[in-house]
C-alpha cells in the first residue's frame, strides 16, 4: 500500500511539472485556431490566422533572415568548432583543459551581457549594425555550444586511425575526410542541430546586435506584442515550437542510435575476445 501511494504521488509530481511547463504552449496552440481575437472566448475552428500570416510581407521577411542567419552561423561555427577540437588534442592536458574551461564561460553567461557586449564591440570598431553583426554575434555565441557537442566524438577518436590512413598511403587532407569526419560525425550534426535551433530561439543578443536594418522572427514577434497580441503571433508561436520540436527529435534519435551502435559495437568486441 505504501509503494501504491509513493508511486501515485510521484507520477503525480512529474505529471504537474510537465503541466506546469507545457499547459501555456498547449493554450497558444489551441487559440492558435480560435476564430475569435479574444483570448478568453472560443469562436470556433479556423485557419485563418495560418493564412494571414503566411501573407505578412514582414513575417516573410523575418523568416527568411532567421532561416539565413541560423544555417550561416551554424554551418559557420561548427566548421570553427572541427577545427578547433581537432587542434586540441595535440595540446597537453593542462592546456586542453585550461581551454575547455574557458569555452564554457560564454555558456553561463547571461545573454544579456553577451548582447551588450558584442554591441559595444562592433560599435568600437566601426561595424555597422545589420546582418553582418547579426551573423557574427550568432557565430560567436554558438561556437562554445559546437565545441561542446564535437569534442567528446574528438576523445574518442583512435589517433591509430589516422596515422594508419597514412601509412597506408593516403594524404593527410584526404585521411581527414575520409577517415577522421566520418567518426565524429555524429557529433557534428548534432551541432549542426543544436546551433541552428539555438539561433533560430535568441532574442536578447539579436536585439542588441541587429540594428534598424534586420530583424529576426524573435524581434518581429516582440515588435507585433508591443502592439497588442494578435492571433497570427499564436500561429507562428505554435509553427516555431513545432519545428523546434521536431529538430530535438531528431536529435534525441540519433544520440539514441548511436548510443545502441557504440553498445552493440562493445558487445562485438567482447564476444570475440
Amino acid at each position: 500500500m505504501i509503494r501504491l501511494i509513493r508511486k501515485f504521488l510521484r507520477n503525480g509530481y512529474m505529471a504537474l511539472v510537465f503541466l506546469f511547463l507545457y499547459a501555456p504552449v498547449a493554450v497558444l496552440v489551441v487559440f492558435s485556431f480560435n476564430k475569435s481575437k479574444s483570448r478568453a472566448v472560443w469562436g470556433g475552428f479556423t485557419l485563418d490566422w495560418y493564412r494571414q500570416l503566411l501573407q505578412n510581407d514582414s513575417i516573410l521577411e523575418a523568416l527568411r533572415t532567421t532561416l539565413a542567419l541560423a544555417a550561416l552561423s551554424a554551418i559557420i561555427a561548427t566548421a570553427v568548432a572541427v577545427v578547433t577540437c581537432l587542434g586540441l588534442t595535440g595540446f597537453r592536458r593542462r592546456a586542453r583543459a585550461a581551454i575547455m574551461n574557458v569555452t564554457y564561460i560564454p555558456n553561463v553567461s547571461p545573454d544579456l551581457v553577451t548582447g551588450i557586449s558584442l554591441m559595444l564591440l562592433f560599435s568600437f570598431i566601426g561595424i555597422v549594425s545589420g546582418f553582418p553583426t547579426l551573423l557574427l554575434a550568432h557565430i560567436a555565441f554558438n561556437i562554445p555550444y559546437a565545441i561542446l557537442s564535437i569534442s567528446p566524438k574528438v576523445r574518442q577518436l583512435d589517433r591509430n586511425v589516422f596515422e594508419a590512413a597514412l601509412d597506408l598511403g593516403c594524404r593527410p587532407a584526404r585521411a581527414l575526410l575520409k577517415v577522421v569526419l566520418p567518426e565524429i560525425m555524429p557529433g557534428i550534426v548534432t551541432s549542426l542541430i543544436l546551433t541552428f535551433t539555438l539561433s533560430i530561439d535568441d532574442f536578447t543578443i539579436s536585439y542588441f546586435t541587429a540594428g534598424s536594418s534586420a530583424s529576426t522572427l524573435a524581434i518581429t514577434i516582440y515588435n507585433m506584442a508591443r502592439k497588442g497580441v494578435s492571433p497570427q503571433i499564436n500561429a507562428l508561436s505554435s509553427i516555431m515550437f513545432l519545428v523546434v520540436l521536431l529538430l530535438l527529435v531528431v536529435v534525441n534519435i540519433r544520440s539514441s542510435r548511436d548510443n545502441n551502435r557504440k553498445a552493440k559495437k562493445n558487445t562485438e568486441e567482447v564476444l570475440t575476445r
